[in-house]
């Protein structure tokens, strides 16, 4: 929970379209949601930050104590987190930054916000700097230019999960390309972690959805289609047991074989595209007159009295 000067910093940022006084008074704040590592439950903090590029940088300083903060430890655990910055609200996907690339952004942090040098001469420890990248950008390739329809919403969580793999892939490319001084984390491990980790959960959260809610749904209307639930069904289970051993390779990545590593991840890549191309085949007639949201039903006479 929020300690209660935290929490009256919420409470104003969110009344005054991101606007707080006293110690923020004037700097740039937002509010930062992850999902705890042990509880499961939302957690907000109110962070400073300092944009880079298209991003923004968040900095684990906690006033320069010994240890991270509890929001550090919960963006480890559940990569995609909820950013408030003025009126907008975003997800966002957490990366830390290793090796070079953490100099050079906490560099470019200090030169904005120079108390985090002050932070950081007061711990042995380095500082995380962590990265917000937009979890879901405009006009990524193949995204409705509207959601309307649930077969709108499901191409909408297709293209992102195939823009996912995609850029693993690449990050694993550069990554096993770019040899790193001996001894030293590879400068790409904990950026591929966090993306596969964001990954697996939203491919997980997804495939619970269908198989708990969507497939029974139509099911009831199209009895024909059972065969075709029972094969998504089954595929869903293949791509799980091939996400536990992607998994089971980045708890060692810094010592990972090149030659496994890409051929399961190109396996399970493979077999998602193959998966979502069938699923789309099957189900987007079925969901294109669908409207998303879901409408609201109407309000019922009121109550006798």
């Amino acid at each position: 929970m929020p300690t209660s000067f935290q929490q009256s910093v919420i409470d104003e940022f969110r009344a005054n379209e991101g606007k707080v006084g006293g110690p923020f008074e004037g700097g740039d704040l937002l509010l930062l949601t992850t999902t705890g590592a042990r509880s499961g439950a939302s957690r907000t903090t109110p962070l400073g930050y300092v944009r880079h590029g298209d991003s923004l940088l968040v900095v684990g300083s906690n006033l320069g104590g010994p240890r991270h903060p509890g929001w550090y430890h919960n963006l480890l655990a559940h990569p995609v987190v909820r950013v408030e910055v003025g009126t907008a609200g975003f997800e966002a996907l957490a990366v830390p930054a290793e090796g070079a690339r953490r100099e050079e952004l906490f560099a470019h942090v200090v030169r904005a916000a120079p108390g985090y040098g002050d932070y950081q001469a007061r711990t042995s420890r380095a500082l995380p700097v962590v990265v917000l990248e937009r979890a879901e950008p405009e006009g990524w390739e193949g995204r409705p230019r509207e959601v309307r329809t649930l077969a709108d919403k499901l191409v909408d969580v297709h293209s992102w999960l195939r823009g996912q793999v995609r850029q693993v892939r690449a990050e694993v490319e550069a990554h096993f390309a770019s040899p790193g001084a001996a001894g030293a984390p590879p400068s790409l491990g904990l950026q591929i972690r966090q993306r596969c980790l964001a990954f697996c959960q939203a491919l997980e959260f997804h495939h619970a959805s269908e198989d708990g809610h969507l497939f029974p749904g139509i099911a009831r209307h199209h009895p024909h289609l059972t065969g075709v639930f029972d094969r998504l069904a089954d595929e869903h289970r293949t791509v799980a047991r091939i996400q536990g051993e992607l998994a089971a390779l980045l708890d060692g990545v810094a010592i990972a074989d090149p030659a496994r590593f890409r051929a399961e991840l190109e396996e399970m890549s493979a077999r998602l595209n193959a998966h979502l191309d069938y699923e789309e085949e099957v189900l987007l007639p079925l969901l294109a007159d669908v409207p998303w949201p879901p409408l609201t039903p109407p309000a019922g006479p009121p109550a006798a009295p």
